[in-house]
């Protein structure tokens, strides 16, 4: 055990069992397919030992390349312990952070260890794996759990539209047009060439002389290796409008009530600042009557835990199932 600086303050006479991201099965493994280009962490680095989740811009084969601890949405994988992280500050305690630009690897499939970073202690075989929408973190509760997140009573979705004229190259819309409405992060786009289901990711920044946020301008997209000549651009959303707020929503939540659409996240800011009476983009445009809707800082993943222990604690998980 380190203390402050580094040196040493306590001596055990077995090892750990278990460090945060290592393998603790001999079960098979499944990665990440992120194609020849691989992945690269992205701005801030990746934590060994927590979830990730992908990132346009994408490689030429179709594989994304960004991978960060946070997101919305499934995760795209697990961080494994597999001497991908570095240790570059001179003298100091040993890191698990992976550096940014740096290849990394992230798992589908296997049995890992983890830490809690949760308050409640893990039932075996039953409790879920959450990851924090914002750090990675795992977390245990019985599926379907919704964490730590805002409510709002008297709250709908309504569906949304815009139109803009633009061209896709790989995986970036160029928009040079507007003809209605304005271009949000999370909106499912569609015109002639373009794959279904491609959504807008992010507005590329900084903007370049004559882009506009939202409006003309170059975009990242969920989809790559696409080339479509300039075309008329349909996109669609859904708006959140919060109702009487317990909390605040914040970009990023996984939102969930009556006729709300499973998975369905806050993916940009309109109005206000996350509490009563503000506007929100989401990526469904399921419309959605007044309702009290409620909105988890935390995401399930596929993975249960097999073993227990308090905050803190080193826990096994396992996507495999369990018979």
């Amino acid at each position: 055990m380190s203390g402050t600086g580094g040196w040493q303050t306590q001596a055990y006479d077995q090892p750990a069992a278990f460090v945060a991201g290592d393998r603790v099965s001999n079960n098979p493994l499944a990665s990440f397919d992120a194609g020849p280009g691989g992945l690269v962490a992205g701005a801030g680095g990746v934590t060994v030992g927590r979830f990730a989740w992908t990132y346009p811009p994408n490689d030429p084969n179709g594989g994304y390349q960004i991978a960060q601890n946070f997101g919305y949405g499934p995760v795209s994988g697990f961080v494994m312990r597999n001497q991908q992280a570095l240790n570059p500050t001179y003298l100091s305690n040993a890191g698990n952070l992976i550096q940014p630009g740096f290849g990394l690897a992230l798992m589908t499939t296997g049995d890992f260890a983890v830490v809690n970073d949760g308050s409640s202690v893990p039932i075996p075989n039953y409790s879920k794996a959450f990851a924090d929408l914002a750090t990675g973190k795992v977390m245990f509760a019985a599926p379907g759990t919704v964490f730590g997140g805002a409510s709002a009573t008297g709250s709908t979705v309504t569906a949304q539209t815009f139109s803009v004229t633009g061209s896709i190259t790989d995986d970036v819309l160029t928009v040079t047009a507007v003809g209605s409405g304005t271009v949000y992060p999370g909106s499912t786009i569609s015109g002639t060439g373009i794959a279904t289901s491609t959504k807008i990711v992010s507005q590329v920044l900084p903007l370049a002389s004559g882009e506009a946020v939202g409006g003309i301008g170059r975009y990242l997209v969920s989809i790559g290796t696409q080339s479509v000549s300039s075309t008329t651009v349909s996109g669609t959303y859904g708006l959140l409008t919060i109702g009487t707020a317990t909390g605040t929503f914040a970009v990023g939540d996984i939102i969930s009530g009556t006729g709300v659409v499973a998975g369905t996240a806050i993916t940009a800011n309109v109005s206000g600042t996350g509490g009563t009476g503000g506007t929100m983009v989401v990526n469904n445009n399921t419309a959605v009557s007044s309702t009290t809707i409620t909105a988890s800082t935390a995401v399930e993943t596929k993975w249960v835990a097999t073993s227990t222990g308090p905050n803190g604690a080193v826990i096994k998980i396992s996507s495999w199932p369990l018979g």
